[in-house]
């Protein structure tokens, strides 16, 4: 007897075989990554050796030299072709992970994480262009949706692999972690040289055919994507203050965590495709981000409340605030590819990627200070200014979007721009 598959679980399966490909690719890079961002914490104390002061310095210098880079390390994508440099990043980031184990002292740490930073951006902007570019105009956005519910199923997937390896309290099993890190990666790099070739991979830009500006030429480009990272901070609330606020401000039991960040995974799978649908212009764009600022203010009055509430109803608010703000996350994540696939040069699409780690880092980067201080230490009237913040910044993204859209208009070639649907 024939059977159906239910209409909720067909529409998680990506609707074209190149993005089954890549959501395939997705789940297996974020199994290797999940494992050891598990057991990192571990790792770096027990194994290294490390301070958790020495971490956090680690991590901050080398997110600074990925900052310094991107945009050059995005000029070197579009000559050589995207999957090319995605393809290197990911082979010298497996090739860093094996080396892990042999890293001893903060000194080599530090030099480490600014290596494996620098590797990691390069193999990002790659992928980032290699996406914008293989997928007809149409396709972008949806399939980026369903790349982005496979990196969690992925991330799930490695978290509960190192769970296990966490388990067996042995020194031994912690060192192998990135070495299976590593091999998973290996796979994942080898996975990549076999997808299609992109356009630009076919028939890279030379710097002497390109006839327009570079992307930091770009101001609206740069300040809508600045914007952008300030929406973006909702992984701020999620990860940090909504956890510090439920652990030092309300009665909720501790183990409420779990079940959020549990909530938090399966709608991020199962809704983002949802979230995604039709935000295929700078328009839907907008309306999209609009969307993620009310979830993400919605999250803040409901928070705020549970100062002064108890029992269950602190834990059903709670829980609802971490549902309003994934919300946030997801029409956020939606608006930020409709604006890179609409809003990106063509010819330069590595840089503009680049241009946009920039922007996203200059709009989040002092978030955590700023929004624990401000929800852990005013309270009520922190987690109102912080709801300000998100509006002021949405407010500016329809100027800025308007201004990148006239920069292309204006500077670049239009025969160059032509970005067929």
């Amino acid at each position: 007897m024939p059977t159906t598959t239910p209409r909720w679980l067909s529409s998680l399966v990506p609707d074209t075989p190149l993005a089954r490909r890549l959501s395939l690719q997705s789940i297996l890079y974020a199994i290797g990554e999940g494992v050891f961002i598990t057991g990192s914490a571990v790792f770096f104390t027990q194994i290294v050796g490390l301070s958790a002061f020495q971490v956090g310095i680690g991590i901050t210098v080398g997110e600074a030299a990925s900052f310094l880079v991107a945009v050059p390390l995005g000029k070197v994508a579009d000559r050589i072709g995207p999957k090319r440099m995605w393809a290197i990043g990911a082979f010298g980031s497996a090739a860093l992970y094996a080396v892990w184990p042999f890293v001893d002292g903060f000194a080599m740490f530090l030099a480490m994480m600014v290596v494996l930073q620098v590797v990691e951006s390069a193999g990002h902007s790659g992928r980032g262009a290699y996406t914008l570019d293989v997928f007809p105009r149409a396709e972008r956005v949806r399939s980026l949706a369903y790349m982005r519910a496979a990196l969690n199923i992925g991330f799930t997937v490695g978290a509960l692999i190192g769970g296990v390896a966490l388990a067996f309290d042995n020194d031994d099993v912690v060192r192998a972690v990135p070495l299976f890190t590593a091999a998973v990666l290996a796979l994942n790099a080898l996975y990549i040289t076999r997808l299609p070739s992109a356009e630009h991979d076919k028939a890279p830009v030379q710097e002497d055919e390109l006839l327009n500006p570079g992307a930091l030429r770009n101001r609206g480009f740069l300040s809508l994507m600045t914007m952008d990272g300030v929406l973006g901070t909702n992984q701020v609330l999620l990860n940090i203050v909504i956890p510090l606020w439920l652990v030092e401000e309300t009665d909720a039991p501790r183990v409420l965590l779990a079940w959020l960040f549990g909530t938090n995974t399966v709608l991020a799978v199962l809704l983002q495709v949802a979230a995604a649908r039709g935000v295929n212009s700078v328009e839907r764009s907008l309306r999209a981000a609009r969307i993620s600022a009310s979830f993400f203010v919605l999250s803040c009055l409901i928070v705020l409340v549970t100062h002064d509430t108890l029992g269950w109803v602190t834990i059903a608010l709670v829980w609802l605030g971490h549902v309003t703000v994934t919300g946030a996350e997801l029409y956020q994540s939606a608006a930020s590819w409709g604006f890179q696939s609409e809003l990106s040069d063509p010819d330069r699409r590595g840089e503009y990627q680049g241009a946009a780690h920039i922007g996203h880092t200059l709009g989040s980067v002092w978030a955590p200070a700023l929004f624990t201080f401000l929800a852990m230490e005013w309270g009520g009237p922190g987690w109102l200014v912080i709801g300000a913040i998100v509006v002021v910044a949405t407010f500016a993204m329809r100027p800025s979007a308007r201004a990148a859209e006239r920069f292309l208009q204006r500077d670049a070639a239009p025969a160059r721009v032509a970005d067929p649907a």
